[in-house]
């Protein structure tokens, strides 16, 4: 998402470097790229002008500090109105109510049902909420099987009423049960149509009278554009919505929905959803997403998605075991799969500062740790403990058995072999000093 916006940008701020001040004629030029490239990315037109003149009027009263370059200047004035134009802050859900209800709407195919797994994954593992999700889409028997398939995934139950055709009375019950049984929090799928119509319309404002819900959610498409925000708006005069989901963040999208949503119909984005995996849900930042634009990365992302994966009392233990230089391959495989966990390689890699337009024409194949998993998992539980035992005709054995090369396979031991010794270093700082000598320039 946004790689031609960022390349576009990029190229604006391009005619500012090398200028010893900011003037009205290059800030002129400059802006005008920058306009051409929201459009472009599908940003309603006057959202778009007024964007730019707002930018131009705050580079103009600016104080430039002679330590400041021009392009840097206007990077950073970008930045913080686009920040601003997205909403300024990120902005939570309303978890209040006993139960709190969540209502979930928007177009069919927008991603509702898969939106709805999520949350409650999100809710259920993060927040320690007991969640029941409830089957309201009465007119497409998938959309039903297809959450009942979601709550399997995320150990989450779904509330049904087979036979039934009316979403209102479902909803109703549902949170009965949900008050018997305990559930803190139901989530409320709802039927969508290809485009907004007036029957839609009034089923859902029956539901939000029904169930007074405190959270009522709009799921849009981000790869709809411009279409997605006329939606928004349609929806959010008739319900009043209180925040906006953008799914499908992965996929071809120019973005103009994400920059433009905000402004039209006043409500935040609250989560961004990429990818069918129940854990590729996240809160919305604005300013990171800014980050991303300008093609800063977003460190601070990473080291959350870091975090959800890290358990202290492990990595002390792992710690103890570096130190001893009594780290296995066992130890490495099971590091492998915390970086599995933290979600697709390549937006990991993008948030990065300055990877992101590195690799961008790069596949990252999500199996790319496949091989190395085979290699390890052929060998036997000693062999992976002491890799000292690997002679030749095990690691040919070794190689049969998962599928690979004796190459292949003296390359992972090798590697291996490095990592550790550098991992031991850094445990212990004992070789600190020697290797900072050996850095300094002969």
């Amino acid at each position: 998402m946004f790689e031609n916006l960022s390349d576009k940008l990029d190229r604006a701020f391009k005619l500012l470097k090398g200028q010893g001040k900011i003037t009205e004629v290059n800030v002129a030029e400059t802006l005008k790229d920058v306009r051409k490239a929201l459009l472009d990315a599908d940003v309603n037109f006057k959202i778009a002008k007024t964007f730019t003149d707002t930018v131009k009027q705050k580079a103009m009263g600016m104080n430039v500090l002679t330590a400041v370059k021009p392009s840097e200047m206007m990077v950073k004035i970008v930045h913080d109105e686009l920040t601003e134009l997205m909403g300024g802050e990120s902005q939570d859900i309303d978890l209040k109510g006993s139960p709190t209800v969540i209502l979930i709407a928007g177009l069919q195919g927008s991603g509702k049902t898969t939106f709805s797994g999520k949350l409650a994954s999100l809710l259920k593992t993060k927040r320690g909420r007991s969640v029941l999700l409830t089957a309201c889409d009465v007119y497409r028997p998938a959309a039903i099987e297809q959450l009942k398939v979601l709550g399997t995934q995320v150990d989450v139950p779904v509330y049904t009423e087979e036979g039934s055709k009316d979403p209102v009375k479902i909803a109703r019950e549902a949170i009965n049960f949900a008050k018997l049984r305990g559930y803190n929090t139901v989530i409320i799928d709802t039927a969508g149509r290809l485009a907004v119509d007036q029957e839609m319309m009034n089923e859902i404002a029956r539901i939000k009278d029904a169930v007074k819900p405190q959270e009522i959610l709009f799921v849009v498409d981000s790869m709809t554009g411009q279409d997605a925000v006329n939606t928004a708006k349609e929806f959010n005069d008739r319900l009043d919505f209180d925040g906006v989901v953008l799914t499908k963040l992965d996929g071809d999208t120019r973005g103009g929905a994400a920059l433009s949503i905000r402004s039209v119909v006043n409500k935040p984005i609250k989560f961004v959803s990429s990818g069918e995996k129940m854990d590729a849900l996240d809160i919305f930042h604005p300013s990171r997403m800014a980050d991303r634009i300008l093609g800063m990365g977003d460190i601070v992302s990473l080291v959350e998605k870091a975090q959800e994966q890290f358990d202290a009392e492990e990595a002390r233990k792992l710690q103890k075991k570096i130190a001893k230089d009594q780290f296995n391959f066992d130890d490495f495989l099971n590091q492998i799969q915390q970086i599995k966990k933290m979600g697709n390689l390549k937006d990991l890699a993008s948030m990065i500062p300055g990877v992101g337009k590195a690799i961008r024409d790069m596949d990252f194949d999500d199996d790319a740790f496949k091989g190395i998993e085979a290699i390890i998992r052929s060998m036997t539980p000693a062999e992976r403990n002491d890799p000292t035992l690997l002679n030749g005709s095990r690691r040919k054995r070794i190689a049969i058995g998962s599928g690979t090369n004796i190459q292949e396979v003296n390359r992972l031991i090798k590697q291996f072999e490095e990592t550790r010794k550098m991992m031991k270093m850094m445990a212990t700082g004992k070789n600190l000093t020697r290797m900072m000598g050996n850095m300094q320039p002969r």
